[in-house]
Order: C-alpha cells, then structure tokens, then sequence
C-alpha cells in the first residue's frame, strides 16, 4: 500500500494517540449505557473521559475517579480534591486544544500523514458489538467517527491528510473484546483519510522528488492487555468480571470466547514476530518506522525494540498508551529513538497539566502531540504542546548511517 507520493515541499509527519473523547449525544443500542461521564458531557463533539491520577512511582494514589468526576461536575470548584491537580480550561477540554494545536501548525507545516497510535475511542472504542458486516458501516460508528473524529480534526492542511492508525486496548474494549474493533477497520473503505485495513499491516510513502521513501510498520501490542480471564479485571481486554458469557468475535476473525481470548491475543503477537522481523529486513526504504499502542518500555518481548533497531534497522518507534507526552533517552533501547504520544485528549493526562507542578510528570508534557520533520539525512522530532508551544526536540539518522 503507497500512501503518499512525491512534493518538493518540506515532508512533515504529525503523531497522536489516545484522543477520542466520549460521544455525549450518542443514542446507545444493544442495551448499553449512554457515554457520558459528568454532566457537561451531554453534548455533541467529545468530553474527556477523567482517569485517576497517581504519583511519579505509581505507588500513591492522589484523584480517584469518582474524585475527578466530582472536579469535572463542578468545573474545578471546591469540593475538588486539591490532589486531582485539575486545571480548568485545560483538563476539561484536551481533545479540542490539541486538534486547535494541529490545526495551527499544519498551517505552515501541512503533514502527509498522521500517525495514530490507537485508544481512538473512549472508554471502550466503538460502542457496539463486534460482528457487524465488513461492508457495513452501524450507525454506532458512524455517529462516534463523525462527532469524535470527522468534526474535530479539520481545517487546512489536515482535514484531508491520511491516518495511519493502530487499535489500542480501548478499541477493542479496555475491559471486553467484543466491542466494535472490527468496525474501526471497516471504516477504512468508507473514509477519505482513516487508514487501518487490519490489526497489524505494513504501508509505505515514496518522496521521488525528494529522492527517498519510508516503510510504515503498524504492530498490534495488545497481548499486553490480554490477561488471564481472573487477572486484574480492570486491565484486562480477556477479563471475566466484564465479558459476556456468550461473548464472541469469530466471525470478524478476533476471539471466540473469553476462555480463549488470551490465547488468541498470545497468537497474534507470535505471528506478528516473523512478519514484522522480515518485513524490516526485506525492506527498501531509506526509513524504517514502527507504530504501536503500548509504550516505548512496555514490549512484549523483553529488549526487543533494541533487537529490532540493532539487527533489522529500524530508525523509529511510535507509541502511545500512557497518557502524556515522553521522548525518550534513545540509550534505553540499544540507540532507537521511541516516543509516547498518549496525550491526545480523550482520556485525563497522567499528572496535572498545571507547569508549576511538575514533580510527578513522566515527560515534557501532558496533552500534545508530535510533528516530525523527514528527509532522506534525517527525521526532527518535535514535541508539540496542546497551546502550540515546543516542548523538546530530538535527531533521528537512519540506522545504516551511524
């Protein structure tokens, strides 16, 4: 699959990952609730699904969740726990600011693509069953495609531009697998620029005029997620405590059942291995890039994005997952450079956005995204703050050339 061809104007690349909000106008079927959080969230577009919020180690909680719907109700006001670090303004409208902030830079700098490391639906991806004809497009998905997606991302330079796209663990259904996944494939044959014709696939963007090109390499982590059916049921895509009995996605090619689930995630990575491992070394390009879900230091293979840039050259990892904006050290992973782009604005950030308070940030910044600036001697990349702002900035050169 080409996706992008030739321009002899300066190659950008945006990023983004955990960015769908809930659709508050939604009219829900199959006996489901409606997606609505807090009050204000009654409304057409996206609001922000609000998470817990925990210390740097993780080993302190600071804002339940029903803490940080009590901030979100009553907008910041007092009884909100001090804890909860919300900032109004901010934690109440992310996914706006930073399709605001990509709208403002494709501007000047117009991408050719955008890397969408999944979650692209909260809290649970498209809010019907699984089963749906491929053919067929529900009305569940059109309805969250065109609040959450078609509505927001537009304006010059961007509301035409392709989406790479990956499932996250919220796609399939954060605690089930059986939600509509599969329709968030199928939109790819009813959309101008969604991008995502299974759970892994390879897509590649020639620049003759710019006398280079790039192999994409979409990778499906989810395994991760994918538990044993009584492990940790509120992180768990296999869990018993949340699927139905009867839950069933065969007929999309996905689980039977939840006895079998976390074999079949466990089977999906392990046919992925081969594949992406020959993929990158059959590849031509002068750039390799990789994007998944699950973060730079979450692998399901210890070590293995070092293998993969060490012995099969790959120059670049995308991800997203944890919900924050990190450019990480590229010595964690054997001199790969790996990004988190989980700052999207659909789910509350992973720490306050408030700058004053940064003792328990992982990265630069807590809502943004990224704009990578490509040609054939080197990749810019640039962290982009939900006001616009730039954030941090590293070099990438491709593997052949150090």
């Amino acid at each position: 699959m080409t996706i992008a061809t030739g321009t002899e104007q300066e190659i950008h690349l945006f990023a983004i990952g955990d960015w769908g909000g809930l659709d508050g106008s939604l009219n829900p079927i199959e006996g489901r609730a409606a997606t609505i959080a807090y009050p204000q969230g009654v409304r057409s577009g996206p609001h922000v699904f609000p998470r817990t919020r925990w210390n740097l180690y993780h080993d302190k909680l600071l804002c339940s969740h029903s803490q940080f719907l009590q901030c979100y109700s009553n907008m910041g006001d007092p009884p909100c726990e001090p804890g909860c670090g919300f900032v109004k303004g901010v934690d109440d409208q992310p996914q706006i600011l930073v399709a605001e902030a990509m709208k403002a830079r494709a501007a000047n700098n117009t991408p050719v693509l955008v890397l969408n490391a999944g979650d692209n639906f909260y809290w649970g991806g498209i809010e019907k069953n699984c089963g749906t004809p491929m053919d067929v497009l529900s009305y569940t998905a059109h309805h969250q495609f065109d609040q959450v997606f078609e509505s927001i991302y537009t304006g010059p330079g961007l509301e035409s531009v392709p989406w790479l796209s990956v499932l996250g663990n919220h796609d399939w259904g954060g605690r089930v697998f059986n939600n509509g996944w599969d329709q968030q494939i199928a939109y790819t044959w009813k959309s101008r620029r969604w991008i995502m014709p299974a759970a892994y696939y390879t897509a590649r963007a020639e620049f003759p005029d710019q006398d280079f090109s790039v192999d994409f390499f979409m990778v499906d982590t989810n395994v991760l997620d994918a538990k044993e059916p009584y492990v940790d049921p509120e992180h768990n895509i296999c869990g018993m405590a949340y699927n139905k009995a009867d839950a069933n996605c065969s007929s999309q090619g996905g689980p039977e059942s939840v006895e079998t689930c976390t074999a079949w995630f466990r089977d999906l990575w392990n046919e992925q291995v081969p594949w992406l491992e020959q993929s990158l070394s059959r590849s031509t390009a002068d750039w390799q890039i990789m994007l998944t879900h699950f973060p730079c230091n979450e692998a399901p293979i210890p070590n293995y994005y070092a293998k993969l840039h060490l012995e099969f050259g790959l120059d670049l990892l995308v991800t997203g997952h944890r919900h924050d904006q990190e450019l990480d050290d590229p010595g964690k992973y054997g001199g790969l450079t790996c990004f988190v782009t989980g700052g999207g604005g659909g789910i509350s950030s992973e720490a306050t956005p408030n700058e004053e308070e940064k003792t328990d940030w992982y990265g630069e910044g807590q809502y943004g995204f990224y704009d990578l600036t490509i040609s054939k001697e080197k990749i810019l990349v640039e962290s982009i703050n939900y006001d616009g702002r730039l954030l941090k900035n590293a070099t990438v050169y491709p593997r052949a050339a150090r």
